[in-house]
């Protein structure tokens, strides 16, 4: 079975310095019918205007996993890590038992996009941790990159949650495929272009949930895509 979600059905706000768009019910969005996918819990698109940002905020027993598509993300928290997140960059945070930070455009000119996803955690009371990793150092396995999963396998980023999560890039009528392990759900979001679910057509900002289906597989459309897939229990 496949459940779209479109982009245009997504929560949206416009703050002026941010805009932002929920897949899944978030803040003053709720929606009964949209509140996860298995253990998918966010799913944001946000766009912040340069110089602003979240100050330092709380999150607990969360993993939280940030992609930039284009700009920069000033990021500082409690365990004492500050970083600049580029265009291509990935980072994981792990709340656990209690974390602050806080996501700041350090431009003065341009604007940053990127998703924040929230997973939660295999455990409750994790210890605080962090992560981050560059796109080109994600390994290519059947045209998808692997940034993050549970052991933190080949580089990637290590999730503290059954889940796997790629990167993929589609270039004119290629396409890539995932194997779905009896039991196993997927969930595809479209960040960039367009490309095919069978003979549907997917936006950037649409989502797909997979289940009880046997692989995913996406088709380009003849311009570039990206694509972020995930494999979850």
């Amino acid at each position: 079975m496949i459940s779209l979600r479109r982009s245009g059905d997504r929560g949206h706000f416009d703050h002026g310095w941010l805009k932002t768009h929920h897949t899944f019910s978030f803040g003053e969005y709720h929606d009964p019918q949209h509140m996860r996918f298995r253990s998918l819990r966010v799913m944001n698109e946000d766009w912040v205007a340069p110089g602003r940002g979240f100050g330092m905020h709380p999150h607990q027993d969360m993993e939280i996993v940030t992609y930039v598509l284009e700009g920069s993300l000033k990021h500082i928290d409690s365990m004492g890590n500050t970083s600049t997140l580029n265009a291509g960059d990935f980072q994981r945070m792990t709340a656990g038992t209690g974390v602050t930070h806080s996501e700041v455009n350090p431009s003065s000119d341009q604007e940053v996009h990127l998703y924040q996803i929230w997973l939660f955690p295999e455990a409750k009371g994790l210890q605080p941790s962090y992560q981050e990793r560059r796109l080109v150092e994600a390994p290519t396995i059947d045209g998808l990159q692997l940034v993050a999963a549970r052991r933190g396998d080949n580089h990637a980023l290590t999730i503290h949650q059954d889940v796997s999560i790629y990167l993929g890039s589609i270039l004119g009528a290629s396409s890539v495929s995932h194997e779905l392990a009896p039991g196993r759900h997927a969930w595809l979001q479209v960040l960039r272009g367009t490309a095919m679910v069978g003979d549907t057509l997917l936006m950037a900002g649409d989502g797909a949930a997979f289940s009880d289906e046997p692989k995913v597989t996406v088709r380009g459309t003849g311009a570039a895509a990206e694509i972020m897939l995930f494999d979850l229990a």
